[in-house]
């Protein structure tokens, strides 16, 4: 679980959590019953207790769905179904792969591989997984597919130098995105997107980080947490540039790069709808001691905040598909 930082407001509409139905003019057809939205939320500081909540796309019938004293945090959701990581049934942070239903339950454990805290993807109609594995002492940020069906993996990376993580697979499932580092120890290099072959094969740079930015020689993002537009041939990805988080943009085939939003607000962790209509983000204050889910109909650019102030840190937001 990994921390960034919030805002000014720019056009922002605020919606607080019941189930009670009210018109909401965003939301039209049955577009807000065809997604739900899985979220993370800081439970309790002094115990690390992680949950894992979903809610309705207009932030009504928000629901803590893991209920359970571990570190549980989702990155990716598929059909009516949650995926996330946890340590509830090994040593403290010791990450394993679980799946669950949108109520919580039918909980089970779909791999013996020990997971990295990193984005992952599925293709193949969620056949296969794609993660950040480790097994040993040596072997670290390693990929590695999962056949989710029998449990197991095969390792596509073998450099035990090198960092791969959050990896993310093209929309035809034969080319996959991840954040690399050739030299994981070495604090003079930093993470950029790169693109393979789904075998791990012909690893190409895609990012280069502006050397003249103020935040070159930081401790932060200099590109994170890709995600595969599901429609446009567009990687999004996280990067601090210009004094703070925002969402920037990469073509597969790394010839044009660009800032892909134009918000005054920070822009983290993200995910977009399976229809590619819909962007959703966390978004912290400047002291980073709280974080809010944002939702971003891609046609107006209209955002809304779909969370309260019940608890500080909301993050990492994945979109259920329901049906």
């Amino acid at each position: 679980m990994k921390k960034m930082n919030f805002y000014q407001m720019l056009v922002i509409t605020v919606l607080f959590g019941s189930c009670s139905r009210q018109e909401v003019k965003e939301y039209k057809g049955d577009m807000a019953g065809s997604f739900k939205i899985a979220y993370n939320v800081l439970n309790n500081d002094a115990a690390d207790d992680y949950e894992v909540f979903i809610m309705d796309m207009d932030g009504r019938c928000k629901k803590n769905i893991t209920n359970h004293k571990d570190v549980a945090w989702t990155y990716l959701a598929g059909r009516n179904k949650i995926y996330f990581i946890s340590d509830r049934d090994t040593a403290h942070r010791n990450y394993y792969l679980y799946e669950m239903n949108t109520d919580g339950n039918k909980v089970r454990q779909m791999s013996d591989l020990r997971l990295e805290d990193s984005w992952m993807d599925t293709r193949f109609d969620e056949k296969e997984m794609v993660v950040s594995g480790r097994f040993g002492k040596e072997v670290r940020f390693q990929l590695f597919i999962i056949d989710l069906n029998t449990g197991s993996c095969r390792q596509i990376t073998n450099d035990t130098a090198a960092l791969f993580r959050d990896p993310v697979f093209s929309p035809d499932g034969r080319q996959i995105v991840c954040a690399y580092q050739a030299n994981k120890r070495d604090k003079n290099q930093h993470e950029e997107l790169f693109i393979m072959k789904d075998d791990g094969s012909e690893l190409r740079q895609l990012t280069y980080f502006p050397e003249t930015d103020s935040a070159f020689r930081e401790h932060s993002y200099k590109a994170g947490s890709p995600r595969w537009h599901p429609t446009d041939n567009f990687i999004s990805y996280i990067s601090k540039q210009a004094g703070k988080y925002s969402l920037y943009a990469v073509t597969p085939d790394g010839q044009k790069q660009w800032k892909l939003t134009d918000n005054t607000i920070t822009e983290g962790w993200h995910d977009w709808s399976q229809d590619g209509k819909w962007l959703v983000f966390d978004s912290g204050n400047e002291d980073g001691s709280f974080y809010h889910i944002m939702l971003m109909n891609w046609e107006t650019k209209v955002i809304t905040q779909l969370t309260d102030t019940t608890f500080h840190f909301h993050q990492a937001p994945a979109f259920v598909e329901m049906n």
